[in-house]
């Protein structure tokens, strides 16, 4: 059975690619099926999952998974959320949103902050009931960059649990704790659950 992953992200697909192999699926990626990314025109992260897969199962007739995830701040009234990947702008890299951030939070003593990961399971574009899964990850803001590895926001989120910043975790643990880990979890239990009921 083949799956489309609404994304482009080589990482992404390389992790899921690894997670849903016991269950049988094949995933594919969107740009090798030269699908373009939908328009993320949702106020939260849930509508943005859904457009996405929606988008992939209309042009590509199989099913999809897609996620939207994000970084949410406290003292910033849950920004930067849902335009976490273009706080810097429309054309922004992680350079410059993590700059802008930290700018933003220079005087600001709430570091509290959480990553959150919607991740969606749709059958078909008009599935009525997909799959929704869900996970977050409680942390803070660091007041400067630590570590050289991950992507994004990973150098200045700072793991509550081990005290390292999510770029300074092995990938093993990252996957463990990581908002996009726990939502893959419990997408992928639940994906189990359905197709032996098929079977």
């Amino acid at each position: 059975m083949k799956v489309v992953l609404a994304s482009g992200n080589r990482g992404k697909l390389g992790e899921l690619q690894t997670l849903l192999a016991p269950l049988g699926l094949t995933l594919l990626s969107q740009a090798e099926l030269d699908i373009a990314g939908a328009a993320e025109t949702g106020t939260t992260f849930v509508e943005n999952a859904i457009l996405k897969a929606r988008h992939v199962c209309e042009l590509s007739g199989q099913a999809s998974i897609a996620d939207d995830s994000g970084l949410v701040v406290t003292a910033l009234n849950g920004e930067p959320g849902v335009y976490s990947a273009r706080f810097a702008g429309p054309d922004a890299n992680d350079t410059a949103n993590n700059r802008k951030l930290l700018a933003t939070m220079t005087n600001v003593a709430e570091r509290r902050a959480y990553f959150f990961c919607c991740m969606v399971y749709m059958r078909s574009a008009s599935d009525p009931a997909p799959i929704v899964a869900y996970g977050s990850w409680q942390g803070e803001i660091l007041t400067a960059e630590q570590g050289s590895g991950g992507f994004g926001y990973d150098p200045i989120f700072l793991d509550s649990a081990s005290n390292m910043s999510a770029a300074e975790l092995p990938a093993d643990m990252k996957n463990k704790v990581s908002h996009r880990g726990k939502a893959a979890a419990v997408l992928l239990e639940n994906l189990r659950k359905e197709l032996a009921n098929v079977a």
